[in-house]
């Protein structure tokens, strides 16, 4: 039983590590560093290229109630994570170089997985199982593949990633440590702004000079990641209710809140760096030095990464898998992580793990029962194998997506967070129940730490 698992990113290495634990031979993939992407800087597995962040860890919250049956599953990437966290209040957020080493300590201590170091262009359905997890900076050469493979047109998006400061370049006279709302530990640095200062930034960021797109990119971003200049052009106040938001962080110097508020968050167990959240955008390195200097606190701000924009590649989804990540054409062919409809780092490595279960079952010639619609991995894969095609776009888990309450438990309960709480209790029974029925990885051997 042999599979094989294509890309080193979040998704890849999950299937690979969860196939190898349900008994398959495993050959990973990985093209880097024999051709690097636009946007990686190392060949390491689970290189994080934007945000640190794998969102919240609040109770009763979408992304939680994600992580949750992850864990109950025993996703070996989320252990990693886990093992790698920095202070980041409410959110799970992680040290990225410790995050994979810990990932690549992982694979080279599974004695079932064998790594290659390729490019991979052609595929075979006729080859045995295969994984897809090239994720969203797929190469042209394997990008043109899956779309001869696929039959369909591939969609595209543009995702951004938010600059880096070095820790010690930062004027902590000017800024103060809180947490919004107080949740969880003070871990982020928030520089605020009066309203004067606002009102100067949002200028100078309406005025800054865009790095020039190439004439056959199309300029589409993804809705939840868009550039904080394309967000200042959609009104004076859109980064105040956004990636600027000052409500719930309260200046204790002053005991007031500030008109805006930039936050920082942490980006490694050292606390060497901070990364700007919410702040991915698309402006020439000089004019981001320039602008971004502005923010007070970081008017000597020594930049360890500026920010950058990048093509993110995907499928159609709904034309092409069914509800085992399959290719409906082809049921040896798999796909997981952000090539195959979602978005964020979370739901990447979910669908990872669900891919290497299901893959690792049908080369054992078994049919696998899918994850129950009632959970949010479930929720997660209904939508990307059964949303409208003419509409589909990569999303994050959200309420919207799980199965809703019936209608005799909405009319008796009217608080939206007690609603919530109903469905995580509801989707995490579901998730034992599948569990418990015979879906959780078996060790059939060595197990990684």
């Amino acid at each position: 039983m042999r599979i094989r698992v294509i890309g080193g990113g979040l998704a890849g290495p999950e299937a690979a590590l969860v196939a190898a634990r349900m008994g398959a031979e495993v050959d990973l993939y990985e093209m880097r560093p024999v051709q690097m992407t636009p946007a990686h800087q190392t060949s390491d597995f689970g290189e994080l290229v934007c945000s640190n962040s794998l969102k919240s860890e609040s109770e009763n919250t979408a992304p939680w109630l994600l992580k949750q049956e992850m864990r109950r599953a025993g996703s070996p990437l989320l252990a990693c994570a886990d093992a790698s966290a920095v202070p980041a209040g409410h959110a799970l957020a992680v040290d990225r170089v410790e995050f994979s080493r810990l990932i690549g300590e992982t694979i080279a201590a599974e004695p079932r997985i064998t790594v290659h170091r390729e490019e991979v262009t052609r595929l075979d359905p006729e080859e045995g199982i295969t994984i897809i997890a090239s994720g969203p900076l797929t190469s042209s050469a394997l990008s043109q593949e899956i779309a001869r493979l696929t039959g369909s047109e591939h969609l595209a998006f543009y995702d951004s990633i938010s600059p880096i400061v070095e820790a010690d370049s930062i004027d902590r006279e000017k800024v103060y440590l809180a947490a919004r709302y107080d949740k969880g530990t003070a871990d982020y640095i928030n520089c605020p702004m009066t309203k004067e200062e606002y009102e100067a930034f949002l200028d100078a960021l309406l005025t800054a000079e865009s790095v020039e797109a190439k004439e056959w990119e199309k300029l589409d971003y993804f809705e939840a990641c868009l550039p904080i200049e394309e967000l200042a052009r959609r009104g004076r106040d859109t980064l105040r209710f956004g990636p600027m938001k000052p409500v719930g962080l309260r200046d204790p110097r002053t005991g007031k809140t500030p008109w805006a508020v930039v936050q920082l968050r942490v980006e490694n167990l050292r606390a060497d760096s901070y990364n700007l959240v919410g702040f991915q955008n698309h402006m020439k390195y000089g004019e981001q030095a320039r602008i971004l200097r502005m923010i007070p606190g970081l008017e000597d701000a020594k930049f360890l990464r500026y920010g950058q924009i990048h093509r993110n590649t995907y499928i159609s989804a709904p034309k092409v898998l069914n509800r085992l990540l399959q290719m409906k054409e082809h049921p040896a062919i798999f796909f997981a992580g952000q090539i195959s409809g979602v978005e964020g780092y979370t739901e990447s490595i979910a669908t990872g793990m669900l891919a290497g279960l299901y893959g690792a079952a049908v080369a054992r010639g078994k049919t696998p029962e899918p994850v129950p619609r009632g959970t949010a991995l479930g929720s997660l894969v209904r939508y990307i194998t059964e949303a409208d095609p003419k509409r589909f776009q990569p999303a994050n888990i959200t309420f919207d997506l799980l199965e809703p309450l019936d209608e005799e438990t909405r009319r008796k309960v009217r608080d939206k967070r007690e609603r919530h709480r109903i469905q995580c209790e509801r989707a995490l029974e579901l998730m034992e129940a599948w569990l418990h029925a015979g879906h959780r990885f078996q060790v059939t051997g060595h197990r990684a730490p």
